[in-house]
Order: C-alpha cells, then sequence, then structure tokens
C-alpha cells in the first residue's frame, strides 16, 4: 500500500546550524527541502512548491523581506504560507514582516513543540482553503463542475486552441419539458433526473481531456478540445441517444424517461477572438433543437 503523500515545508537560512535543527524537528512528520541563500529560495520555491516556508529575516544579499516580496509577487508562490523565523523581537519588524504577507512567526532559539504547532497549524488552514476553493468549484447536486470551474477550464482551453490551431467544440444541453417532469413527479424526482442525466454525459465521454459542467438548472454543457465539427456530433448523438434509452427509477415507485436536446458549435479560433459568440452560437443551436421538436442534435458549421 502506498503511503500518503507527506505535506513539505521550505526552510531558508544561512546558518547550517538552523537548518539542521528545523529539518530534524520537522523531517518525520514532512518532507523537507533547504536553501541557503534568497536567491536559491526563489528558485526552490518555484521548483518543489512546498506547503510551508520557514523564512530567516536576516540572510546576507537578499533578506527575508525581500525574499517574502518576491514569493507573494509570483503567481506560482504568492499562496504559500511564509512563517519567519527571526531573532528580531522589535514589534516593528514583525509589523513589517505581517505587512508583506507573512503568516505567522518564529522566535529562535527554536523550541521544537512550538515550531512543529505552528507549521501544522499553516498545513490545516492551507488544507482547509483547498477544501473551499473546491466545493466553490463544484454543483452539490450532481457532483460535476459548476458553471465557474467551466469558465476557468474554457479559458484554458480556448486560448491552447488560438495558440496550436486546433478545433475546438462545444456542447449545450437542455432536458427536454422539465418544468413538466418535475410538476408531474416532484422535485425530488427532477434531483434524480438531473442526477442520472449527469452520470450519463460524463460516461459518453471518452477523452480525459474533455470536459462537462452543469451550465445552470437543468441545462449542461460539454467541452471538446481538439475535436472537429463530425466528431463533437457524434458524441452529441450518442449522449442523446443515451439519455433516450435509461430508465429513471422514481421514487414513486415506476420508472420515467426524460430526453434532452443539444445545441453544438466548433470554432477553429482566430488569435485574435474571444469565447463570447462561441458560447451563444452553440445556445442558438440548442434553441433550433428544441424548436424543431426536441429530442435532437443541431450544429453551426465550422467557422474560420
Amino acid at each position: 500500500m502506498n503511503e500518503a503523500k507527506k505535506n513539505s515545508v521550505l526552510i531558508v537560512d544561512d546558518e547550517n546550524s538552523n537548518i539542521i535543527a528545523l529539518t530534524h524537528i520537522l523531517s518525520q512528520e514532512y518532507t523537507v527541502y533547504a536553501a541557503k541563500s534568497g536567491q536559491n529560495a526563489i528558485i526552490a520555491a518555484e521548483k518543489y512548491l512546498p506547503d510551508v516556508v520557514l523564512l530567516d529575516i536576516i540572510m546576507p544579499d537578499m533578506d527575508g523581506y525581500a525574499v517574502i516580496a518576491e514569493l507573494k509577487n509570483s503567481p506560482k508562490t504568492n499562496k504559500i504560507p511564509v512563517i519567519f523565523i527571526t531573532g528580531l523581537s522589535n514589534a516593528s519588524d514583525e509589523e513589517k514582516g505581517l505587512a508583506l504577507g507573512a503568516s505567522d512567526y518564529i522566535a529562535k532559539p527554536f523550541s521544537p513543540a512550538i515550531v512543529k504547532l505552528r507549521v501544522n497549524n499553516q498545513i490545516k488552514m492551507l488544507e482547509n482553503l483547498h477544501t473551499i476553493e473546491r466545493l466553490s468549484m463544484i454543483d452539490q447536486l450532481t457532483d460535476l463542475p459548476n458553471r465557474r470551474s467551466f469558465d476557468f477550464r474554457l479559458k484554458e482551453e480556448w486560448e491552447r486552441a488560438m495558440r496550436e490551431q486546433t478545433p475546438i467544440s462545444i456542447l449545450i444541453l437542455d432536458v427536454d419539458n422539465f418544468k413538466n417532469y418535475n410538476d408531474t413527479y416532484g422535485h425530488q424526482q427532477g434531483d434524480v433526473a438531473l442526477q442520472a442525466v449527469a452520470k450519463i454525459i460524463v460516461q459518453s465521454l471518452k477523452r480525459s481531456a474533455d470536459f462537462t459542467s452543469r451550465w445552470g438548472g437543468e441545462e449542461f454543457v460539454a467541452l471538446l478540445p481538439c475535436t472537429d465539427l463530425a466528431g463533437a456530433m457524434t458524441i452529441a448523438e450518442q449522449m442523446r441517444i443515451n439519455v433516450e434509452n435509461a430508465v429513471i427509477p422514481c421514487v414513486m415507485g415506476s420508472d420515467t424517461k426524460i430526453t434532452i436536446s443539444i445545441g453544438i458549435n466548433t470554432e477553429l479560433p482566430p488569435w485574435y477572438s474571444t469565447y463570447d459568440s462561441f458560447i451563444s452560437e452553440a445556445d442558438k443551436a440548442l434553441y433550433r433543437a428544441k424548436e424543431a421538436g426536441r429530442n435532437r442534435i443541431c450544429a453551426c458549421e465550422l467557422k474560420n
């Protein structure tokens, strides 16, 4: 059985004895990295992305204040908690460090119990923050990524498609007559139906690069990088068939059926384009699918 990955700590101090002492205190619980200068600390932080940095203030060439300023200015390292380790006891020094973004202080000489507690406190706060961030990106009903998460992914994939000049496709899916379904079977059963549709969509996507989310209400969206219009239509039709063929158990004791309509858009983004029209054209295609009788797919033509 694989052991759980340890959290990591980067110790930054120009005194070898301090690095040895802190490593001895922390190495049983954490993976420990070390740097003996400010410049090397910045390189190590960007390379290893530690969970916490223990940073000495008084160092030659580049002191701790300059190091934390660099770390907080970098998108790669600006969220890493920094704990100053210092023999300074002046309140103005502590105030300066906190103003630059330090999370805590550890005074020299080190107390092993205090070092462990303060590092552990930062790790716990970081884990809580990661949990909050993860939950903020997930739709609680379906466990799919939510629209906020989709917006982040779309930006990344759109920029990649522009850079590499590859086609990108989007599917906007809507559950047909969902209000009537809710009115007939109740909102609890409506939730069951949405969960079932979400699972079918995920199972219909075969590649790890494909991404789906709950768009809102009874709408879902799927993003298909490096996928031309023919490929997107094949996937969309398979989704439609899979939903149409699914039997959704009802809390009232009977089985139910449901269908979806899908709007498709594929583009090869020019370097100057935005994805606003990319989404709106797929939404228009969805509207045409609804107008044509529902339970069908409708696509826009590829744009150059």
